[in-house]
């Protein structure tokens, strides 16, 4: 157990959660709206997860832009308001590292000064060897733990050896690591290097494979290491497609975990698996290497009226060509899969509520 967590924080990450990638509240003139912003973390809050990730991918990286500058604004937003909450329940506050060691060092410094618990470890964007990257985040360990990240080349991420993942594990401060490089070679990979680890019952591991989340959370993986059988769980997710239709994600998981340990696994589940991967390829426009995922997010959050306009920092970010009919699809195709009357009866007390700091 890392001793810079409560033991209510680190039995609820080892036991696993929904953790939402926070998305970015803009206006049409790509200004912070900052009473969007704040509904968002509140709707998160009351769907039942138990987390959120801020200033990640789906918070857009541009954030950090000095022209921008909103990388510290959008993160003590977030805080303002799960201290305002006063929940009665661990809530895991995961704040995004990015940048060359210095800026990774400073941002993480600055997150855990203002109340995070963990920092998801960006190891996008950056020329460095494995053995860079692995200095990088032992550093970073030092200053806040660590959420190791492994994120698909398709939106800025790189792959990665087996052997860089077995001395990752080996890292104190690397506490839980989230899977996303959409490939089940390289998902094993991780999930091997973990449970040959001397550090494996202190890592959890979360799924970020958005095409496959709900089949991610039913597996649990045997090796036989040293004439023993180590079996370990994906024991939850930090996924962008969390930041829609939370709240029945919440309800999908607490089945997905009541069943896990079961012998006999209800085909339905399976059937689910496909439904939301469909889902999936619609929201992260698979058709077009995912280049409108974070709109995609966007439009489903404006359609429910969470966010007042599909709007990123990015000119770049928008819908693919048919990307919102693919959406239209979903919605007639998968109703269950939504929580738009639960957002519709809880819209008004997000964005009217007051914060402690307005």
């Amino acid at each position: 157990m890392d001793t810079r967590l409560s033991k209510e924080k680190w039995t609820l990450l080892q036991e696993g959660t929904v953790i939402p990638a926070h998305p970015l509240a803009l206006t049409k003139s790509k200004k912070l709206d900052e009473m969007r912003q704040r509904a968002l973390t509140r709707y998160y809050m009351d769907s039942g997860a138990g987390g959120i990730a801020v200033g990640v991918h789906t918070t857009q990286f541009e954030i950090r832009d000095p022209e921008i500058d909103l990388y510290k604004k959008v993160l003590k937003m977030a805080i303002e308001e799960v201290e305002h909450a006063n929940l009665d329940r661990p809530f895991l506050k995961i704040a995004g590292i990015c940048g060359p060691t210095d800026q990774a060092l400073s941002e993480a410094t600055f997150a855990k000064d203002i109340g995070y618990d963990f920092g998801l470890v960006s190891m996008g964007g950056l020329d460095l060897s494995e053995s860079e990257h692995l200095e990088r985040v032992k550093q970073i360990a030092k200053v806040i733990p660590v959420f190791g990240f492994y994120l698909q080349p398709s939106v800025g991420g790189r792959t990665f050896s087996y052997e860089f993942w077995e001395q990752f594990a080996e890292i104190e401060g690397v506490c839980a690591i989230k899977m996303a490089p959409f490939n089940r070679y390289q998902t094993l990979d991780v999930v091997k290097a973990v449970c040959h680890s001397s550090r494996c019952n202190e890592i959890a591991l979360y799924t970020g494979n958005d095409d496959n989340i709900v089949v991610d959370l039913l597996t649990k993986y045997e090796f036989s290491i040293d004439g023993e059988l180590v079996q370990k769980p994906i024991v939850g997710g930090l996924l962008g497609h969390w930041a829609v239709w939370t709240s029945k994600a919440v309800e999908q998981f607490e089945e997905l975990r009541k069943v896990r340990n079961h012998l006999v696994l209800p085909t339905t589940l399976l059937t689910t698996a496909t439904q939301v991967t469909d889902s999936n390829a619609a929201l992260f426009d698979a058709a077009h290497q995912f280049k409108g995922c974070i709109a995609g997010i966007n439009e489903v959050l404006r359609r429910q009226g969470l966010l007042s306009e599909n709007t990123c920092l990015s000119d770049h970010d928008v819908l693919s060509l048919n990307q919102s009919e693919e959406i239209d699809r979903i919605y007639v195709q998968y109703p269950h899969l939504t929580d738009d009357d639960f957002v519709e009866a809880n819209l008004q007390k997000w964005l009217s509520k007051q914060s402690s700091v307005q």
